[in-house]
């Protein structure tokens, strides 16, 4: 099987060096920078290709795209664009939750819907998306261009379960998020931090039991052939978010400023309609590929013994963030409230 090998840090981090060297970056026109987490195809590379698409078609200047495990893994190209080797990431709260701690709200299960209507309806009119996020971002040295979803979160494991005691003892791996490590813990599994690139293998040796992603990634990585047990919980959806170092953005002239902001609409209202359908495809890929992939949908009887453990990650996070993170829920919990009344 084919697997990505991922470049150096350092052969990474010289490439992108090389290129702010070699290529000129005179306001008329310059090459732009821009990494995400995923492989050519998924869904933060249709959105980055969307984003590149406005910025060419619109201005002189160019956008290069890096791919997952191009220049390290999601910490490394965070760490890139904090510094401005990267003048844009696309990084999801799972990870940048470990700067941004209201981030981690995303992993609260059982706060958002799963209905797609309901959650692009919430991405689109949110207060707490689209005007307190940009504020926690910004003091965090990043300009928010764009917060939007994925799709809902799928868990493949060893053995299919429909309880929390089918997941008691079971190494979860979870992104480096200490919410999401509260979440499986709350579930009765034991949480297992794990970079991206070493999913694959920890299914593969038994290090861990099972993990959680959209079903595309899912697919796009394989992770079927290892863990070949899908589990549908209905917990939430898996989102991310693009950003420009703001030091970058705040040098540039009002045009360009304007141009990255319309790129970032332009790529959100094309990713919504990429999105829609594309769990059903991959899973129905996935089923044709393996014949022993089952699937495993919780009734609501069922999901609602893992609601009632969701209570204590909602304190936890409370407890994490203080004020800043209880306002935000408060904000949260109104935004979806009035998504449900206008569905």
């Amino acid at each position: 099987m084919n697997r990505i090998k991922p470049i150096t840090k350092l052969a990474g981090l010289c490439l992108l060096l090389l290129g702010a060297f070699t290529v000129a970056n005179a306001a008329d026109a310059a090459t732009w920078r821009y990494a995400h987490e995923e492989n050519q195809g998924d869904v933060q590379d249709v959105y980055a290709q969307f984003f590149k698409k406005h910025i060419e078609q619109n201005s002189d200047h160019t956008l290069q795209i890096y791919r997952f495990g191009e220049l390290g893994e999601s910490d490394d190209i965070m760490e890139q664009a904090k510094v401005g080797i990267l003048n844009f990431v696309n990084q999801s709260p799972g990870f940048t939750g470990a700067q941004i701690p209201e981030a981690q709200i995303f992993f609260i299960p059982y706060l958002m819907p799963t209905d797609m209507d309901k959650v692009v309806t919430f991405f689109r009119n949110s207060t707490a998306i689209n005007e307190d996020f940009p504020k926690l971002y910004a003091d965090n040295g990043l300009e928010l261009l764009s917060m939007y979803p994925e799709g809902e979160m799928v868990i493949t494991i060893d053995e299919a379960f429909t309880s929390p005691k089918g997941l008691k003892g079971k190494k979860m791996r979870v992104m480096t998020n200490p919410l999401l490590s509260e979440t499986y813990s709350a579930f009765g599994a034991i949480p297992a931090p794990l970079p991206t690139g070493e999913v694959y293998g920890a299914l593969q040796t038994n290090i861990i039991n099972g993990q959680e992603n959209p079903i595309f990634w899912i697919e796009s990585e394989q992770l079927y052939e290892v863990s070949p047990n899908l589990v549908y919980t209905s917990h939430g959806w898996f989102t991310t978010a693009a950003m420009a170092n703001k030091r970058f953005y705040d040098k540039l002239p009002n045009e360009d400023q304007k141009l990255i902001h319309n790129a970032a609409d332009y790529a959100f209202e094309n990713v919504i309609i990429h999105i829609a359908g594309l769990e059903e495809k991959a899973l129905e890929r996935i089923q044709e590929r393996n014949g022993k992939v089952t699937v495993t949908r919780l009734d609501s009887a069922q999901i609602k013994a893992f609601k009632a453990r969701s209570g204590q990650v909602e304190e936890k996070f409370i407890a994490m963030t203080g004020d800043s993170g209880k306002e935000l829920l408060r904000q949260f919990k109104k935004d979806l409230s009035e998504v449900q009344n206008q569905h």
